[in-house]
This record gives structure tokens, sequence and C-alpha cells, in this order.
């Protein structure tokens, strides 16, 4: 039961490793002025920083969750 509980959980973390990603993606491209221009957050350099953290932050949980054992 453990190993379906441990199996399960990997692909939630992996999951929303992957969600961070994304969300750290559109912040870039909103951050710089790209995409989603009718936003409070278009054109601000502060959230394609902020963006980046989170882009990185994801794909470090991501690949945590799908190394670990």
């Amino acid at each position: 039961m453990a190993s379906v509980f441990d199996w399960v959980m990997r692909i939630f973390s992996t999951l929303i490793g992957l969600l961070m990603a994304a969300m750290g993606g559109i912040w870039i491209l909103q951050g710089l002025d790209i995409a989603f221009l009718h936003s409070f957050m278009a054109g601000e350099l502060k959230w394609a920083v902020y963006g980046a953290i989170l882009l990185a932050v994801g794909l470090c949980q991501a690949f945590w969750s799908i190394r670990r054992r």
C-alpha cells in the first residue's frame, strides 16, 4: 500500500511542479509585455523576475519528484 501512495504522490508532486513552471512562464511573458497585455502585470519587469524564479522552482520540483526513489 505504501508503494501506491508513493507513486501517487510522485505524480501529484510532478504535476504541481509543472503547473508552477507554466505559471512562471506566463508571468515572464506578461512581465516582458509579450502576451496577455490586458493585465496589471503587463510591462512590469518585476513580474518577469518573479516568473523566472517560479519557473526555476517548478522545474526543480518536477525534476526532484521524478528522480527520487
